[in-house]
Formats: structure tokens, C-alpha cells, sequence
């Protein structure tokens, strides 16, 4: 028997400084509470917002920065079937184009804070991340990827579906 569960939509925005750190988000609150990852959010499926508007609206709520279409490039679509045995997630990634200049924050989501792309492998981050977004986010900067993970009982097993990789 197959159970329906709930799809999550939802953005993730990858903003790199000068010195080519990554901004990170060490969350508060759940999905992934107390674990880093890029500033983001779930998509406002009641009012039709679109994966492009709703990680400009993350952007200038978490992060305090207006940005427009133009400023973003969609790196990646990822699907994630059974996340904790209780959803699914579809996800958005976005780089912004160009460097960003903000200063270190808390806010009721969490801590914003730059983080060297050496570091992030010491963090506290989703697995998924770890094994699957982060060597493929690194991998298809500039370019395209969609991927696939199965969840489903603690799993990380994944496709890729689409790689446009350039350079």
C-alpha cells in the first residue's frame, strides 16, 4: 500500500563575497534545525508565487538584500522523495550572480554567517546536502544540473537527471 505524503516547495540561494565565502544560514528552527544551510524557503503555494519570486522574497527577508530576476541564475532542481519518511521536497537552487556584501546576523530564523567553501565539510548539515547538493552545486556553478534522491528510510540514493556543466 502507498501512503500519499505532503511535496514541500521550496528555494535554496547559494551568495558568495569577495573572497569567495559562501553565505550560510545555522538554523533555528525546522526543516533542519541546527544544521547550516544556504538561505531559503518554502514557496507561498497559496498565492501562486513562483520558485524566482519566492527566492527573491528569502533573499530580502533573511539576508535584507533587493535583488531582481536578472540578479539570480537557477543552477539547480532537486527532488527529494520520502525526506524523513514524511514529505517530499522540490528545490530550487539559485545562485546569485556576482558578489554580496552582508554582515554576520541573527535573526528569529538563525545566524547568517560566511563560511569558506573548505569549512562546510566540517559542518552540521542535511546528509543530503553533504553527499548529493553541495558536489553537485560545486560541480554545475554556471551551468544546470536536476537531480533525484530517494529518502525514503534514512536512504541518500540518487539519479541525475539533467548536467550541464560548463567550462
Amino acid at each position: 500500500m502507498t501512503v500519499e505524503l505532503p511535496y514541500k516547495i521550496a528555494t535554496l540561494c547559494y551568495m558568495f563575497d569577495a573572497e569567495g565565502r559562501v553565505l550560510l544560514l545555522h538554523r533555528r528552527r525546522p526543516p533542519n534545525q541546527d544544521l547550516y544551510s544556504p538561505p531559503g524557503g518554502k514557496l507561498e503555494k497559496a498565492v501562486g508565487e513562483s520558485p524566482t519570486a519566492c527566492a527573491l522574497r528569502e533573499i530580502r527577508e533573511e539576508v535584507g538584500l533587493v535583488l531582481k530576476e536578472d540578479d539570480l541564475h537557477l543552477t539547480g532542481i532537486v527532488s527529494e522523495a520520502g525526506f524523513d519518511d514524511r514529505m517530499h521536497w522540490l528545490m530550487f537552487l539559485y545562485e546569485v550572480k556576482g558578489v554580496v556584501e552582508v554582515e554576520r546576523t541573527t535573526f528569529d530564523e538563525g545566524t547568517l554567517d560566511w563560511v569558506k567553501s573548505d569549512e562546510i565539510e566540517g559542518l552540521p548539515i542535511p546528509s543530503t546536502d553533504r553527499d548529493v547538493i553541495w558536489p553537485l552545486f560545486w560541480q554545475h556553478r554556471g551551468g544546470f544540473f536536476m537531480a533525484h534522491i530517494n529518502c525514503y528510510k534514512g536512504r541518500t540514493d540518487w539519479s541525475l537527471e539533467q548536467s550541464i556543466v560548463v567550462g
